[in-house]
């Protein structure tokens, strides 16, 4: 595999005759009102002032190939045409730009849009509840419309989960540290393990983790001194992002809703990630031909605008008038948007790019980490990919996780010109989330600066010890 020998070089070169001008940049200013609570900005620490596609620019001129893509939220990369063009017409039309609930011409497309893509029974008889802007208002639409229709209160999540950062949402988050010291407590909600196989949580080698987590459930759900009343829904992402890129199996989730049907329990699915061809079929839960009874989308069904939506049975359309609401629920420009990207992900046929643009970067990943034991597992699906940073174990058990080095990593990553992302367990889960049209070429770009990241970590590292 080719390596890029002077991207690090060249923009050093190019930051040293900046130096000046950069102490004097607006970030400097800015960093200093901003909340502590930033966090991309506290890491990828310049100006971005333009994109297009999967490239960005910083206000040096200095290029980056975007494999975060606002945490998937751009299917079609920055400033798509298309969706440019639609959105630049509709403002020109003197549309409405917000509208609340009522009924709009952009409102009827998407909706339409929207429904003919599901999956058949949720098409058939689903209902659509829009939402505020942002992922979370879904989730919390969605834990209280369940609530709302079984009349009780638990909730069944699980380890490593992402759900959102409103109450309710972050009551299901499996990472302690967003809520720790605020008052929040899990509540009513009960969280099991995830089946991830790299680090079974039942302590085998990964082979048995479906099945065992699967027992989990049922002992959860059956057991009469189990402690645990039974639940309004369990809430599970089909791969968890923030938890690591951590995919279940199609034996698992199909498992998992043939549980909740016995057991009479709503099974809500949070695609805010996965949704609209991240992960190489339109929507994750199409891998495993299962329907849940409840759906939740935001991120890229708007096109790289805010909006949020919950799909659900319409034997749980229970609530009454005014039970769920927002301001911006009705965000006009995101519906055109969106109507436009699914338009252009079907026509273009990225879905299925997806597929092979993650398959190639999933083989040129494994092929990496084959010559650096450092990078102790590659996982993902699609365009929706994760590699564990690991402290080489003496066996063949996997090595404890380096949120450190993988930070080494994402950093000369950056410097190399190429924007990645950490998760899971103790930050140490490289995570790429590259937009739908990425090519061949920019996958081999990706390679390219991300191997020569790894070979600079390690021998930092090499040279520490």
């Amino acid at each position: 595999m080719k390596k890029i020998i002077n991207v690090g070089a060249s923009r050093q070169k190019m930051q040293s005759k900046t130096k000046l001008r950069r102490n004097s940049m607006p970030y400097d200013h800015l960093k200093l009102l901003e909340s502590n609570a930033r966090t991309y900005a506290r890491f990828f620490n310049r100006v971005f002032s333009t994109g297009h596609g999967i490239r960005v620019r910083d206000s040096q001129g200095n290029e980056y190939i975007d494999c975060l893509a606002v945490a998937g939220a751009l299917p079609l990369g920055h400033n798509h045409p298309e969706i440019k063009q639609a959105v630049v017409e509709y403002i020109s039309s003197d549309g409405i730009q917000q509208a609340l609930d009522f009924s709009t011409p952009a409102k009827i497309q998407f909706v339409n849009d929207l429904f003919s893509r599901l999956p058949p029974k949720l098409r058939d008889e689903g209902r659509i509840q829009f939402c505020g802007p942002t992922g979370s208002d879904a989730v919390e639409a969605a834990l209280k419309l369940a609530k709302f229709y079984t009349k009780r209160q638990g909730v069944i999540a699980f380890h490593g989960s992402y759900h959102g950062m409103t109450s309710g949402a972050l009551g299901l988050m499996g990472n302690l540290h967003p809520k720790t010291g605020v008052g929040l407590t899990t509540g009513d909600v009960q969280f099991a393990p995830f089946p991830y196989r790299f680090r079974c949580p039942f302590g085998t080698n990964g082979t048995q983790t479906d099945q065992l987590s699967i027992n989990y459930l049922r002992t959860l759900l059956s057991d009469p001194e189990s402690g645990v009343p039974k639940p309004a829904a369990i809430i599970v992402e089909v791969v968890q992002g923030e938890g690591g890129a951590i995919p279940a199996s199609i034996y698992w989730l199909q498992a998992l809703r043939k549980l909740t049907l016995e057991f009479d329990v709503p099974l809500i699915i949070d695609e805010v990630q996965t949704g609209l061809g991240r992960t190489g079929t339109l929507f994750a839960i199409e891998r495993a031909g299962i329907t849940p009874d409840i759906l939740v989308l935001s991120k890229a069904i708007g096109g790289g605008y805010p909006l949020s939506v919950v799909v659900y049975d319409k034997r749980l359309d229970v609530w009454t008038p005014g039970m769920h609401a927002g301001t911006f629920r009705g965000n006009q420009l995101a519906m055109v948007a969106g109507s436009t990207a699914m338009r252009v992900i079907d026509r273009d046929g990225l879905v299925d790019n997806a597929n092979k643009i993650g398959d190639i970067l999933k083989k040129g990943l494994i092929e990496i980490a084959q010559h650096y034991p450092v990078l102790g597992d590659v996982r993902g699906l699609g365009l929706m990919i994760g590699i564990e940073v690991v402290r080489p174990g003496a066996d063949d058990r996997p090595g404890d996780p380096d949120g450190e080095l993988a930070r080494v990593i994402k950093r000369n990553c950056f410097n190399n010109g190429l924007i990645i992302e950490t998760g899971g367990r103790n930050g140490c889960v490289l995570r790429f989330l590259p937009p739908l049209i990425a090519t061949e070429a920019d996958a081999g770009e990706i390679l390219d600066r991300f191997e020569q990241a790894v070979e600079s970590a390690e021998v930092g590292v090499l040279h520490a010890g």
